[in-house]
């Protein structure tokens, strides 16, 4: 069965972030929309400086959780910090949780969770800068290279590509997880 996965990402997300997860779940044959408050293009960050620029699939006012079966999101400093500020993209991924989907956050991606109030209780990574952040929100950290939690798939940099992009995929083909939750 074909699957559709939304990539939610902004201007300032980790282009390996980005780029590897959606290489991953087009290997599967899946259809990966990234998904944006705007459309156009957003800019993405290469490590130190400025990256490529990355069409928008769909923005916000164009789609709903219910059209995908996964969600995920990326780091960079700047990309979930402009997110969390965006009130539709932290419905967009509220609803994720509500409809018991495999979401799956890496680096600073897990940021918009606080504000989406979908950390409380799960075991989850994150870069370590943010740790604090989730622990404040009710998150159980561990400092490992991915955590599985009922569909809820993280992980800590780029270095962890392989092993997250591995689970995002196991977790995908799995579908709703019931215990998943918002």
């Amino acid at each position: 069965m074909s699957k559709r996965v939304a990539i939610l990402a902004t201007h300032g997300f980790e282009e390996s972030e980005l780029k590897s997860p959606k290489e991953a779940i087009e290997k599967q044959g899946w259809t990966a929309h990234i998904v944006s408050p705007e459309g156009g293009s957003i800019k993405s960050w290469a490590e130190k400086d400025w990256g490529k620029l990355y069409t928008v699939d769909k923005t916000l006012d164009e789609v709903s959780a219910s059209d995908y079966h996964a969600l995920v999101i990326p780091g960079g400093v700047i990309n979930p910090d402009l997110l969390r500020r965006d009130k539709k993209a932290v419905s967009f991924v509220k609803s994720f949780f509500e409809q018991k989907k495999p979401v799956a956050a890496i680096c600073h991606g897990p940021q918009i969770l606080i504000d989406a109030e979908v950390v409380e209780g799960r075991e989850l990574t994150s870069f370590f800068s943010i740790r604090k952040d989730l622990e404040n929100a009710g998150a159980k950290w561990v400092d490992k290279e991915v955590v599985v939690d009922n569909g809820f798939v993280t992980s800590r940099s780029p270095e962890d590509l392989d092993a997250f992009n591995s689970k995002m995929i196991e977790e995908i083909k799995e579908g709703k997880h019931e215990l998943q939750q918002a």
